[in-house]
């Protein structure tokens, strides 16, 4: 995620706090989030469950019921979705090699994706405008690995779903949401960091921030840091398997460009890391969304070293005729400048009095001084203007906090993984550019600014080390002919349906318009931006002809290669949500 933190009117990836759990006393063990159809299983009842050979038979047949979607559990006429007692029952059974020492470890479910209301229908929480969510009948927050084992074989033999969960920053909700029955592994309790400053990696729970993997890191070295997003609340595991854009990426690429290693659970319970997984699997999970393919417990990534002392500014216009000029100079020069400089653009409004108004602004990393960067950009961008007094020198850690507006504060805010600001619900959208806009887009985008209360666009260049990684390395392919990516984002605060419409239609509206101007055949997305909008599945009646569309808006010609990848590893379709990889044979 490429966000903004602030105490003005910027994007904010949390708020009002859609509760899907009601206040529970901490002593319970137990989410109140049942169904209220949901029945016992009475044949279920009658199976005993420390057989390895009939569980696999109980996996086998309950798998091809999970493995139908919601809508067609209809087909199994004495099947009913497990009661949270009956889950709790078999997490709490020392069923063969495993058990669960700590069934259930609740939690107060509170969602970050801003683009769901209540229901008021009984047997729904949340819905969009693609679908409607259950509750999840738990919230499991492992703190042992054997904990995610059996919640994924008693989620297999119940015939529920699972949704994984390590920040909860997924665009749509996916990591939280669901229209089959399911339940949440909430990866919290997992989420340690070791560092090895000889090898220069580290090894990063998935259940880590960004912001507590920044703070450890600046804890041992000055001059380590690991390239990805500015967020610090975003959730590690998520991040880097969706790609992960930062401010240092046109230098040392993507954060899923600099994995190293992984540990990854599949669907029986096997713990694989990439020697044992191989060269396919682990090429899958570094850009092309690890939720499709299992449980993520951990990463190795390579750590990139920056100097002591970097460079930021932000440059702040209003929108016009000379504004669009330096945006259109912008979209030439963006991904063409040296690899240590990041400039990205943020158009947003303001509103003094009862005038709204469009700015512009640009900000920027350098790693380097100030003496460097004026001469530097006095060449490549004198448009700008920049003088040395409208520059700051910092830490890279400080830089953290500069694109988070919150510099002078204590580091330890970093840790803070509830950091948030504003209560609004929101939309987003994303674009690859591969030719400069016109400037006359840039003055409708303005008019149409100018309708709603809360819009946004980030403009974030690429190049650089980007480009010098083949579109094939790696499941994300937007690399060499791609000049920069385009976040569009709306923001409410009415929680209700019609009011969700109103804004999502002006925001579907925007991308419409910008359709000429970005790239085509197929037009590209960002899955870290994720969009359904796009194309969602359809259960396990989803063909990978169907997934198509939206398969290669994110991946291009990588997906068919990822539903290869998605046969061998899980061939019933286990993992899966909204817009998963489907499994090709």
């Amino acid at each position: 995620m490429s966000g903004l933190y602030n105490n003005s009117s910027y994007f904010s990836p949390a708020s009002p706090q859609i509760r899907s759990t009601p206040e529970v006393d901490s002593s319970q063990y137990l989410t109140e989030l049942l169904v209220e159809h949901q029945k016992l299983i009475p044949f279920m009842q009658l199976l005993p469950i420390c057989s390895r050979l009939l569980n696999q038979e109980i996996f086998r047949v309950s798998g091809m019921m999970s493995n139908q979607g919601f809508g067609d559990f209809d087909n199994f006429t004495n099947y009913s979705p497990p009661t949270r007692e009956q889950f709790q029952s078999c997490l709490s059974t020392d069923h063969c090699d495993s058990t669960f020492q700590n069934p259930i470890n609740l939690i107060t479910h509170t969602p970050d994706s801003r683009i769901y209301t209540e229901s008021s229908s009984p047997n729904s929480s949340l819905i969009n405008l693609n679908f409607t969510s259950l509750k999840p009948i738990l919230i499991v927050k492992p703190t042992s690995e054997s904990e995610i084992k059996n919640s994924i074989l008693c989620s297999r033999k119940l015939g529920v779903q699972v949704r994984t969960l390590s920040g909860g920053h997924d665009y749509e909700g996916l990591s939280y949401l669901s229209q089959s029955p399911f339940i949440i592994i909430d990866l919290v309790n997992l989420r340690s960091i070791k560092i090895n400053l000889v090898e220069e990696t580290a090894w990063i729970e998935s259940g880590a921030t960004l912001g507590e993997l920044y703070y450890e890191i600046a804890k041992t070295s000055n001059i380590h840091v690991f390239a990805a997003g500015v967020c610090p609340s975003v959730g590690v595991g998520g991040h880097i398997s969706g790609g992960g854009f930062g401010t240092i990426m046109r230098k040392h690429g993507l954060a899923s460009d600099n994995v190293v290693d992984a540990r990854l659970m599949d669907v029986n319970g096997r713990i694989l890391d990439r020697k044992t997984m191989g060269e396919d699997l682990f090429w899958a999970l570094r850009g092309g969304g690890a939720a499709s393919f299992g449980v993520v417990l951990s990463w190795k990534v390579k750590l990139a070293r920056v100097p002591e002392k970097v460079t930021c500014f932000i440059s702040q216009h209003p929108m016009g005729p000379s504004m669009n000029k330096l945006v259109h100079r912008w979209q030439s020069i963006g991904s063409e400048l040296d690899e240590e400089l990041f400039i990205r653009i943020i158009i947003d409004n303001s509103q003094e009095g009862h005038q709204r108004t469009v700015k512009t602004r640009f900000q920027t990393l350098f790693l380097g001084g100030i003496d460097r960067l004026i001469p530097l950009m006095n060449q490549k961008f004198p448009e700008l203007g920049l003088r040395s007094q409208d520059c700051s020198e910092m830490s890279w850690i400080e830089s953290i906090m500069f694109f988070n507006w919150i510099s002078g504060q204590p580091l330890e805010i970093l840790l803070n993984r509830d950091l948030r600001f504003e209560d609004q619900y929101f939309k987003a959208k994303s674009d690859f550019v591969q030719t400069p806009v016109p400037e006359h887009v840039f003055e409708e985008v303005t008019k149409r600014f100018l309708e709603e209360e809360t819009p946004l666009m980030i403009l974030e260049p690429l190049g650089g080390k980007i480009n010098q990684i083949s579109e094939t390395e790696s499941p994300y392919p937007h690399r060499r002919g791609n000049l920069y990516n385009i976040q569009y984002m709306v923001k409410w605060k009415v929680n209700g349906v019609e009011e969700m419409n109103k804004h999502i239609r002006w925001m579907r509206s925007l991308h419409d318009y910008m359709t000429p101007y970005v790239s085509k055949s197929p037009r590209g997305a960002y899955l870290n931006y994720r969009d359904l909008d796009l194309g969602t599945t359809k259960g396990i009646n989803t063909s990978f002809e169907d997934a198509r569309k939206w398969g290669e808006t994110y991946f291009k010609d990588n997906f068919k290669r990822l539903g290869l990848v998605k046969g061998k590893i899980d061939p019933t379709n286990f993992f899966r949500n909204e817009q998963s990889i489907p499994p090709l044979f």
